[in-house]
């Protein structure tokens, strides 16, 4: 089911939880809405649910209007944080309870239902497990059992809110990884609402990243981690250093001085660049400082450094280097961006 979001707005009081919002999702796309806390992404989550209704624009399952239909019209299945099972059921009645629900002309008859049921314990691994209830089960089974729950309704469309943000971490990679080949089985138009950057750019097809109520780049992986549309999509995603920097004539300058690197647009602005993105030089146009903490990374080191800054606070940057090289306590190092992007003020 193709999702087609177009021109949002939503109002709490008259404030703008989301700002004239647009997003087209293909069916059978698995997407992640991605963002700090307040940036919007759980609020449109549930407008596409029908859960609220949007203060302006339209919301489209294929090419029928759904804006104003109910969650029980747009047929979607809704997976939450904390799963929302029901405790006096067995999982095998928490699964089925969406389709013993129904009103009596679409339900299912018992057979049909337990044959639905038993197909999707055995598609979420949980086979043997029917009998038993939620307490007597991990929080990684609960979380799959919900998403059965979801599944059973045979949804249109499968949302999915902070799904794995009340498990522990090795649970949480684990089901991660169990998701995406769950989606690959099923190929369900898929949307999910994460703050958690490693969960969203490794199981997403697209990452939509979002803040203050606005889309600021919707993109695969490697496009929003390493071709970032805006600052603040490079300072949100991974690690990044930023410095006040000015182009002329195609040349980079900090603090007036040139430092090996051009960009093809002149004015004022910020150089962004990560840590790993960044090599040790000798040469007198490059940025230089002074190591003041050294940290081990796996099998590299991350070394903090201070720029000075006439008289004003340090600017305070990271850098990626090998085990052997020479960022010792107190010493000063020159250093350049091997990738990095400029964006001006313009």
């Amino acid at each position: 089911m193709e999702v087609t979001i177009n021109n949002i707005r939503k109002e709490f009081e008259r404030f703008p939880a989301l700002n004239d919002v647009s997003l087209k999702i293909a069916s059978g796309e698995l997407i992640a809405l991605l963002g700090p806390s307040g940036s919007g992404k759980t609020t449109l989550l549930r407008l596409i649910a029908g859960l609220d209704f949007p203060t302006a624009g339209k919301i489209f399952f294929g090419d029928e209007d759904a804006s104003n239909h109910s969650v029980q019209e747009r047929n979607v299945g809704f997976v939450f944080q904390h799963y929302a099972l029901f405790r006096h059921m067995t999982v095998a009645e928490n699964i089925g309870f969406g389709l013993k629900v129904r009103p009596s002309s679409s339900r299912p008859p018992k057979s049909e239902i337990r044959r639905r049921v038993s197909d999707l314990l055995d598609m979420v691994q949980l086979g043997g497990l029917e009998k038993r209830y939620p307490n007597q089960l991990s929080g990684g089974q609960r979380q799959r059992v919900a998403l059965a729950r979801a599944m059973a309704i045979e949804p249109r469309i499968l949302l999915l809110d902070e799904p794995f943000g009340a498990l522990d971490a090795k649970v949480r990679k684990e089901l991660r990884r169990w998701l995406r080949e769950f989606h690959d089985r099923t190929g369900h138009t898929t949307v999910f609402v994460t703050h958690d950057q490693e969960e969203a750019l490794e199981l997403a097809d697209r990452v939509v990243v979002m803040s203050q109520g606005k889309i600021e780049q919707v993109g695969s992986a490697d496009d929003v981690y390493d071709r970032p549309g805006s600052p603040f999509v490079f300072s949100f995603i991974g690690e990044s250093s930023h410095l006040p920097v000015e182009v002329k004539e195609r040349t980079v300058l900090f603090q007036g001085q040139p430092i090996g690197i051009s960009e093809s647009v002149d004015g004022g602005g910020e150089l962004f660049f990560r840590p790993e993105d960044v090599s040790l030089v000798d040469a007198p146009d490059a940025l230089f400082g002074k190591v003041t903490a050294c940290r081990r990374l796996a099998g590299t080191r991350i070394a903090e450094i201070d720029i000075a800054n006439d008289g004003y606070a340090p600017y305070h940057v990271e850098v990626e280097v090998s085990l052997h090289a020479p960022v010792a306590l107190g010493s000063v190092v020159r250093f350049r961006p091997t990738r990095w992007k400029v964006f001006t003020n313009n």
